[in-house]
């Protein structure tokens, strides 16, 4: 039943949305693929699409001293700026360029530069937050979430913090467990019935992502 649901969702997609710039937003917990499934998206129209990520908009702590900093809750909506990431999507689905923040997560601030991003038939925004933020969600036009189970996106979430992010496995545990999980499960998991399409087992699921491409096809021909 869930994939035929699945299935009609998208085939009503080109019925839903006239030939003017598309806001997709994809959301989801922490590690479940969603970056993976936004940059595939985003591969399959080169030259027609943007893409964004929620984790530009944190808002700058440079003000803060460092160990103000590490008690800030960054897996709450507060602790990023969403305001003028709903101006930027307005901005774009105008036409008009915009300049997206940079975020330094080594420092938890802004860059002092920016990265000017222009508009495109796809605008491409993902983040765990997207849906939870009335502001933000009703900017998108289709809303796509990525569920994918709790062992397999701590898994990746700690692998990236590690690597990436220079962070130590103590560090990465404290927050998985004081911040990052209560804030899934008050925040991110509730918005999932907001989304359009629902994509099980993460970014990976090559079934999900031909079906979603086979209809942005479609819909970037208008």
């Amino acid at each position: 039943m869930r994939k035929v649901f699945f299935i009609l969702s998208v085939l009503v997609f080109n019925l839903l949305f006239p030939s003017e710039k598309i806001v997709i937003g994809i959301a989801g917990g922490t590690g479940c693929g969603k970056t993976t499934l936004a940059k595939k998206i985003q591969e399959a129209f080169p030259g027609q699409s943007v893409l964004i990520s929620q984790d530009s908009y944190y808002k700058d702590l440079s003000s803060l001293s460092s160990s103000e900093r590490e008690k800030v809750n960054f897996d709450h909506p507060d602790a990023l700026d969403f305001g003028l990431l709903q101006e930027h999507l307005k901005a774009l689905k105008q036409g008009i360029q915009i300049e997206k923040p940079i975020y330094n997560f080594g420092t938890h601030s802004r860059e002092s530069f920016t990265e000017i991003v222009g508009p495109n038939r796809l605008i491409i925004i993902e983040g765990i937050l997207l849906f939870a933020v009335p502001e933000v969600r009703e900017q998108c036009d289709l809303k796509i979430f990525v569920d994918t189970d709790d062992d397999t996106r701590l898994l990746r979430r700690m692998e990236r913090d590690m690597q990436e992010r220079s962070r130590t496995f103590l560090s990465v545990k404290h927050q998985y467990l004081t911040t990052v999980k209560p804030m899934h499960e008050a925040f991110v998991q509730p918005s999932k019935k907001y989304a359009d399409i629902i994509v099980p087992h993460g970014g990976e699921n090559q079934v999900a992502l031909s079906v979603i491409l086979s209809k942005l096809q479609t819909v970037a021909k208008d």
